[in-house]
């Protein structure tokens, strides 16, 4: 006869640890399922997973906890998660939101007992290297040649990962989605809200068209072959003016577009009939914002007219997060929309109207990442795989925060009114609006890309 047969102990490992000390430091219960590199797990059945590929992600949280050491863990592939990435960052943004997940006060014995389970499970050692793919920009913030540096960083990585990522526009900025209709795509976007700009500033044949940051020269082109304008084209990225001039060059616009690469701030004349700044004011800086919005009214002539597309955000991580402005965009800001009407208006330019394009851009950001995910093996060919992880990460958070309204863009258009008071602009917007699926047929025989 036999005794009483044992149960076997509940095995503990990494994930049991982890779990609820995560959850006290964060303050709340969380919305997730952890696994850890010794297979167990932990969390509520049915919810995201995270999982812990090395105790090298506790090491780095150790170091730097909160979002630059989730980032920097996710994009070396220390952290990954089960399923889809957006499924998890939207049940994490919701838990923030709706649970008020904040971290706690801790005292000296819950300081003391996290510091035990850290070194139980490996992860006190030596700071690890960050990812290569951080930006490393030195000198004074916003002078020029740390401006230079920050857009290279971004926007030089190459044309051909850009031309990979986006449509046959080449547009790098929120599209305007005016249909439903089936065949209706990105590029289709794109061109609508280029088009809804040119009919913005009003621009027509001989017209001079100022623009500033003219990235891979979408609306420059347009411009030109759709309205005959002659347009001055402005970045401050080799790679978009090598790209922009090659574009002028084969489609035979050399009388029509100049392209220079120089800073917006060594630019000189005037008499602009119109200036365009497509998401770029956001690169411009907090303190040197009213000597831009100062420029955009001394290089328009008398009634001409500027366009400023922008991202907004509120108080609260201005320049993006600290993941943004050590990866993607360092030392952007972004300001609430009252505020940059304001420095607008301080400028002496008249705002005539502002239109929020917030849930274009969800839908855009949500194109790109879609591209980024079905072509995946050729970005990682292109770009390596931990540069290719982090714009996975900033795709799905961008869509995220325009979809939860944490950022914000905005259309707003601007006069110089003539001495006189006079505007120049008509009695209603009612042109602005008028669209018609013919006239975007055309646009597409015609071949303007």
């Amino acid at each position: 006869m036999t005794g009483p047969q044992l149960k076997p102990r509940p095995r503990t490992g990494a994930a049991q640890h982890l779990f609820p000390l995560a959850e006290q430091l964060l303050g709340g219960s969380l919305p997730l399922r952890l696994r850890a590199w010794d297979g167990s797990t932990a969390g509520p059945d049915g919810a995201p997973v995270v999982v812990l590929r090395s105790r090298r992600a506790l090491r780095r949280l150790v170091r730097r906890p909160g979002e630059l050491g989730l980032a920097q863990a996710y994009i070396t592939g220390e952290i990954d998660f089960e399923g889809d990435l957006t499924d998890g960052l939207r049940a994490v943004w919701g838990a923030v939101r709706e649970r008020g997940l904040r971290p706690p006060r801790l005292t000296l014995g819950d300081r003391a007992r996290a510091l035990a389970t850290a070194l139980r499970l490996g992860a006190v050692g030596p700071r690890l290297p960050a990812p290569e793919s951080e930006a490393r920009l030195t000198g004074a913030r916003h002078s020029k040649a740390r401006d230079r540096a920050a857009i290279s960083h971004h926007y030089d990585l190459s044309n051909d990962f850009y031309a990979l990522l986006l449509d046959a526009t080449m547009a790098y900025s929120c599209g305007y989605w005016t249909s439903d209709e089936p065949g209706y795509g990105p590029s289709d976007a794109q061109r609508d809200k280029l088009e809804l700009i040119c009919r913005k500033l009003g621009l027509r044949e001989g017209a001079r068209l100022l623009d500033i940051g003219c990235g891979w020269g979408s609306l420059t082109l347009y411009a030109a072959e759709r309205y005959r304008t002659r347009v001055t084209a402005v970045t401050l990225s080799r790679e978009q003016a090598a790209y922009v001039s090659a574009r002028v060059e084969e489609r035979g616009l050399g009388a029509l577009v100049e392209v220079r690469h120089r800073d917006y701030r060594d630019l000189t004349g005037g008499g602009y009939d119109a200036v365009s700044a497509v998401e770029m004011g956001e690169h411009v800086g907090d303190a040197e914002y009213p000597a831009f919005t100062a420029a955009l009214h001394r290089v328009l002539g008398p009634g001409g007219r500027a366009l400023v597309q922008q991202m907004s955000r509120g108080t609260t991580a201005p320049g993006g997060g600290a993941f943004i402005e050590s990866y993607i965009a360092p030392d952007m800001h972004m300001r609430p929309l009252g505020a940059t009407v304001s420095l607008l208006e301080g400028a002496g330019l008249e705002v005539r109207a502002v239109e929020s394009m917030r849930e274009h851009y969800t839908r855009t950001v949500r194109d790109w990442h879609r591209t980024l995910e079905e072509r995946w093996p050729e970005f990682v060919a292109l770009v390596g795989e931990e540069t290719a992880r982090v714009w996975r990460l900033y795709l799905v958070g961008g869509a995220l925060a325009f979809e939860e309204r944490r950022m914000g863009v905005d259309q707003i258009l601007a006069v110089r009114p003539t001495a006189a008071g006079v505007s120049g602009m008509p009695a209603t917007q009612r042109d602005w609006y008028a669209r018609d699926a013919r006239a975007r047929e055309a646009r597409r025989r015609d071949g303007v890309r």
